[in-house]
């Protein structure tokens, strides 16, 4: 029989996931559910020929040159890779992939929930409910913002903007967006394009952040972009936390300049600004964009699609380095 390569899988994943792992691999495991520090990623990852990490795990460039010459691919369980030193990687000769089909739709679906949260004041509505201070109908109780007729800025029109824009379609949105590159007129679907974020956020009623972080989006909805939004929008986030300024979206919130939020990702998660905490016209959830377990399932075998290719001597179906 031929022996099987080792992989470390740094994180509980779905069983489904395992059991394919398990059969096509010897697995190294840590027990339990434990982010891996630097010095445990390193020790744990002797002899294996592959990691697969999620984005709580990170590979900067002091990690990837102390991993052992027998890492041969690093894959991702997400669709980013901000969590790892691309640079340094391709520099050892270490093959990057990701997982950027498996999280379109569930990422999809949370954005429209949180659009509707927080349109809805649905928080707030629970809030009532389970403190036990709900009286009964009340004809101007709780009044929110329908969605139809709105215009939905979309920044970033990748697959999950995408994703989104044939969603709000269905509520009778007007889809705006911004992306790096326009899309051919079969994939607009109708959605009028922006050249610039500002030009976008001028006309976005519902804003939705589907951008990658990067140097250019880091920070983009600051104080300045929120001052180019209508009055009273609503600001969606399933992207990434660093994207937006939490402080000036929080001033924003409570002045009425931004009239209800929907966030499900957040600058130094877990440890979110706690300003957000306090406000009622905020929708929250905590990062379960793909929290599926159709996803998550989708997700673990294309992470280990890319594994399965490199120890092969193949190119990985979804590579990033």
């Amino acid at each position: 029989m031929t022996e099987k390569a080792r992989i470390l899988i740094t994180r509980s994943l779905p069983e489904a996931v395992m059991a394919r792992a398990r059969r096509d691999y010897e697995v190294v495991t840590p027990g339990g559910d434990a982010v891996l520090d630097a010095e445990a990623l390193i020790e744990r990852a002797d002899g294996c020929a592959g990691i697969l990490c999620c984005i709580s795990e990170k590979f900067p460039a002091a990690v990837i040159a102390r991993l052992p010459s027998s890492v041969q691919i690093i894959s991702t369980f997400s669709v980013g890779t901000d969590h790892i030193d691309l640079a340094s990687a391709k520099a050892r000769g270490i093959r990057v992939g990701n997982t950027p089909d498996a999280v379109t739709v569930a990422t999809a679906e949370i954005a429209i929930l949180l659009m509707l949260g927080a349109a809805r004041r649905a928080h707030e509505g629970q809030r009532l409910l389970y403190d036990r201070q709900w009286r009964g109908f009340h004809p101007t109780q709780l009044l929110g913002v329908r969605l139809n007729g709105k215009r939905l800025g979309i920044f970033g029109m990748g697959k999950i903007g995408q994703a989104v824009a044939r969603r709000a379609r269905a509520f009778d949105m007007e889809v705006h967006y911004c992306s790096r590159n326009r899309l051919a007129p079969e994939k607009e679907q109708g959605a009028i394009f922006h050249e610039t974020p500002e030009a976008l956020f001028a006309v976005s009623d519902v804003l939705s952040l589907h951008a990658p972080s990067s140097p250019e989006t880091r920070h983009i909805l600051n104080a300045a972009a929120i001052d180019k939004l209508p009055q009273g929008a609503i600001v969606i986030n399933t992207a990434r936390g660093d994207l937006v300024v939490d402080d000036d979206l929080i001033a924003a919130l409570k002045s009425g300049r931004v009239a209800y939020a929907g966030l499900d990702v957040y600058q130094g998660e877990p440890d979110i600004n706690p300003g957000y905490y306090d406000l009622p016209n905020v929708f929250l959830l905590p990062h379960m964009g793909t929290s599926a377990i159709e996803a998550r399932n989708e997700m673990g075998f294309a992470a280990l699609d890319n594994i399965d290719a490199v120890l092969a001597g193949r190119e990985p179906p979804n590579p990033v380095v």
